[in-house]
């Protein structure tokens, strides 16, 4: 049962105007959740890749100004691309998810970009590989358009070095564990190489649905899965596995019952990456009482408000949950495992080709 925080006297208010939306939405507010769990929330999280690779294309001449720039996204990418494009009077065009919401969809129109979303599919996979065919289509059409590359452009980074700077200020001593999702690996790699590369110890655990070839849980479905940003059906080049040190990967339902679990206990509306950090962070701080976790809060709740949260009365108790705890893929099983990871490499591309192989050659046989 949470309990109430005793009331505080409010902070003198500090006060800054900003130039560009972009500049106020891209710094998270943090949270005390408990001793030692503190929440980064942000509105939209990859406005710091957005931001931070666009100023760098245009700072390198790779992107000249006026330039169109395209790419793939479930929502939150494509919301903070548009977002910079805007501050930099750059043209958008966003190859978007069967996910992407009408509200998603009209803010990105309003905001000057254009839109190709994908038909409506059940299979999250089918629905990132069109996106990605669809890409290498208008690219072949269209000799002005840049691709951002999301997934694959170490650019990305370059942004959440502002965030690092923020973390090491806020969180300045003692060892640190960041609790977030894996997706593109651009949030959590780009946070933590900057804060190891100064000293610091921190350990890195990163989140996977079931279904995501990102870190071998591909044999797994999960039908209820809106998470599909936090892993993924191709392999990623922005995901350094070596930087993690212990992998969870949760299920729709487990995450959901995070999500509920934090508007409840802490009044904070987020979405099910966010959902699913809280869930783990807790189970990792209670067994790690000197460490102090960071959870990386991606997004907020609205694009989750019928599917998860106007279920609420169906969310699991989070009390009562425990991860599988294995020491290799081959013990995976949902709704929750965990493993140690220890910062080992791991060649996904390989281990991609040999499943189509397999899947080609099962499929020959039938």
């Amino acid at each position: 049962m949470h309990t109430a925080a005793a009331p505080q006297a409010p902070q003198a208010p500090t006060a800054r105007v900003h130039g560009h939306i972009t500049d106020a939405m891209k710094v998270p507010d943090l949270l005390r959740l408990t001793d030692n769990v503190v929440l980064a929330r942000f509105e939209t999280m990859k406005v710091y890749a957005a931001l931070g690779a666009v100023r760098t294309l245009l700072e390198r001449g790779t992107v000249r100004p006026g330039q169109t720039l395209v790419d793939s996204s479930s929502g939150i990418y494509a919301l903070a691309l548009a977002m910079a494009c805007h501050r930099y009077g750059l043209g958008c065009h966003i190859v978007a998810s069967t996910t992407v919401d009408a509200a998603m969809r009209a803010q990105l129109e309003i905001l000057g970009a254009t839109v190709d979303q994908m038909p409506p599919a059940d299979d999250l996979r089918l629905d990132q590989e069109r996106r990605v065919r669809r890409v290498r289509q208008l690219l072949a059409d269209r000799s002005d358009l840049h691709w951002m590359r999301q997934y694959h452009d170490a650019v990305h980074y370059t942004g959440y070095r502002e965030f690092a700077d923020l973390v090491d200020a806020a969180l300045p001593e003692g060892p640190l564990t960041v609790v977030g999702a894996v997706g593109t690996g651009a949030s959590t790699g780009g946070l933590v190489q900057p804060l190891r590369g100064r000293g610091r110890e921190v350990r890195l655990l990163g989140l996977q649905p079931f279904g995501s070839v990102t870190f071998g849980s591909q044999d797994f479905s999960d039908p209820e899965a809106i998470i599909a940003g936090i892993g993924s059906s191709i392999p990623f080049d922005n995901v350094r596995h070596d930087l993690y040190d212990c992998l969870h990967w949760v299920d729709f339902r487990h995450a959901m019952a995070g999500a509920v679990d934090l508007l409840r206990g802490h009044a904070v509306f987020a979405g099910l990456s966010t959902g699913a950090a809280h869930l783990v962070a807790g189970w990792e701080a209670a067994r790690h009482p000197d460490r102090m976790h960071l959870v990386i809060g991606a997004d907020t709740g609205h694009r989750y408000t019928e599917r998860v949260f106007a279920r609420h009365q169906e969310a699991l108790d989070p009390r009562a949950l425990r991860p599988h705890q294995i020491t290799g893929l081959a013990d995976l099983a949902p709704p929750w495992s965990a493993m140690e990871w220890n910062r080992r490499r791991y060649d996904v591309g390989t281990q991609h080709e040999a499943r189509l192989q397999k899947n080609d050659k099962e499929g020959t046989a039938s």
